[in-house]
């Protein structure tokens, strides 16, 4: 009960300390003293005399979350036991079994092994249906976390899993896997192609992302024909903010300042320079963003920017321009706090959304285009604030046809990469992009119940669903609704036909995850890669800046 009045202050002394800062300061405090007496109070009214038996912890732990959520997305609290998640991101490792799940339907699958990991050396395969861990069954309402949390655990212990394997014979199978620290590599790949141009895949900055960096770097200048270098954080979210300002001292001269972080009392401001000898400030150099790239990902794309010492190409990035730092709390729980903002060279804030400031909606607010500020690169380029980084050359990637998305969203493609590992479990027999492939693909879609014209298929059944109710619906109506229905059905064969390569790549993807490493994977998609391309190009060309 103490703990429980401990978090029930905590909470009250948060809540108090968001009152408006316009109040005098004696007034402040004794509404402070004031919402922390009623905070309290109902807390003890809960316990004592509400109708049935509430579960206290977990309803503060709910305000807790919900209360901090409305300050940003970024704050929030970890209790003791469930401080796995902040451990592994930072840390770069974990303790469990090794595989990406995911919630399909009713049921928890395999998305993934990752590679040499426990599952992967269990045989564990993509598609797997998971049944049952340690006896205990997965249950439709249980979410992948529920699941996650019990395939964790001490590296060496044991775990069974009861699973359900499709396209197999046997497919009811039971698996023990010996548990075991799981590295999370930020780097599944580096090269150099045929043509001189080196590239590293950076997927997270934990506390082994620039060491990993700094070593590819070093390795691709050795390579003889070296013409530049292509780093690629597409989909990378960011991490360690030491992380960013180390792998950009890969590229400046020691002492260049890389980012600084300002707290809300103005004084309070960290320079971050960079402290280590740079391994090429001339080498040309390319960073590929897109909307996933975000915070110490832009800390590198951005600096690099605003020192005009590489090209940034691809989709604008996240904008996250917000620091957090952990904060003890008693009894082992943990305070992820939004601590300051971080500035880059050029002064700018690339902070996207605006959490102190919300719609009627209660969404934050974003600043416009129209009123962001403009600031100068150290050679006198024009950038711009007001929500990530803005390539250099913007590369728009394309909306995915409603067919894929259909065919993503129903598992039909993952499905069909799926029965023919399990048919061809040694190696692929055909080209990743061959007719074989593909016809075998839209046959298998074809004979099944798919069907993905679910907008207007919705539209028409609330038409004829609303003429009934009105009393509407004669043989006339009818007849029409069916023939604007006939009139707006797609051609299944033709629509595959018309979408085939964004449909062979997806389907390539799914099959290089169930043959090959991530690494290779990474390397096999890099010749069709619009966005590589165009940055191997500019290399080739002679990159300008200024």
């Amino acid at each position: 009960m103490k703990r429980l009045l401990y978090i029930a202050f905590v909470a009250a002394a948060l809540c108090a300390t968001m009152a408006s800062n316009s109040m005098p300061a004696s007034a402040r405090k004794d509404r402070f003293a004031n919402k922390l007496h009623t905070f309290n109070a109902i807390v003890k009214e809960l316990q004592s005399n509400y109708v049935d038996t509430l579960d206290a912890t977990k309803i503060i732990d709910n305000a807790l979350g919900y209360m901090l959520y409305q300050i940003d997305p970024y704050t929030e609290y970890y209790p003791a036991n469930e401080q796995e998640e902040i451990l592994s991101i930072s840390q770069g490792q974990y303790a469990g079994i090794g595989s990406v799940i995911s919630k399909r339907g009713r049921n928890v699958i395999i998305n993934q092994p990752q590679d040499d990991s426990p599952s992967r050396r269990a045989g564990l395969r993509a598609g797997d249906v998971i049944l049952a861990v340690d006896g205990d069954s997965v249950l439709p309402s249980m979410n992948v976390g529920d699941v996650s949390k019990r395939l964790r655990g001490q590296a060496g212990t044991e775990v069974k899993l009861s699973l359900r394997r499709p396209f197999v014979e046997d497919s009811l199978l039971t698996v023990t896997i010996v548990r075991d620290n799981i590295k999370v590599n930020p780097l599944p790949y580096y090269g150099i192609d045929k043509d001189g141009i080196g590239y590293i895949k950076l997927t997270t900055f934990n506390e082994s992302a620039a060491r990993k960096v700094r070593e590819a770097v070093s390795s691709l200048l050795k390579k003889p024909g070296l013409k530049g270098i292509v780093l690629d954080l597409r989909g990378n979210g960011g991490g360690l903010l030491e992380g960013a300002v180390q792998i950009a001292a890969n590229f400046v001269p020691r002492g260049t300042e890389i980012v600084r972080t300002r707290g809300r009392d103005k004084r309070d401001v960290k320079i971050y320079k960079t402290t280590t000898q740079p391994l090429s400030t001339d080498i040309p150099l390319v960073i590929l963003t897109d909307n996933g790239t975000a915070s110490a990902s832009e800390i590198v794309a951005g600096s690099m920017q605003d020192l005009d010492r590489g090209l940034i190409i691809g989709e604008r990035s996240y904008g996250k321009g917000l620091v957090q730092s952990t904060r003890p709390l008693p009894y082992g729980d943990l305070l992820k706090i939004t601590t300051g903002r971080y500035y880059i060279p050029s002064g700018r804030l690339i902070q996207a959304l605006d959490y102190s400031h919300r719609d009627e909606d209660g969404r934050p607010v974003r600043t416009p285009d129209s009123l962001t500020n403009v600031f100068k690169t150290i050679h006198g380029r024009e950038v711009r604030d007001g929500g990530g980084i803005t390539p250099d050359i913007i590369l728009t990637a394309e909306k995915p046809s409603t067919i894929l998305y259909n065919l993503a969203t129903d598992f039909r493609i993952f499905d069909y990469a799926t029965r023919y590992f399990a048919e061809n479990p040694d190696a692929l027999v055909d080209s990743l992009y061959s007719d074989v492939l593909f016809e075998g693909l839209k046959a298998d879609v074809s004979s099944s119940d798919f069907k993905y014209d679910k907008q207007w298929e919705s539209a028409i059944d609330y038409l004829k669903k609303a003429a009934k109710e009105e009393g509407l619906m004669t043989d006339s109506v009818e007849a029409q609704l069916e023939t604007l229905s006939g009139l707006l059905r797609r051609d299944l064969g033709k629509e595959f036909d018309t979408h085939r390569r964004e449909i062979e790549d997806m389907l390539a993807a799914e099959l290089m995850a169930r043959y090959f490493t991530e690494g290779e994977q990474v390397r096999r998609m890099l010749p069709g890669d619009s966005t590589y391309l165009k940055a191997k190009e500019q290399i080739l060309s002679g990159i300008k800046l200024y």
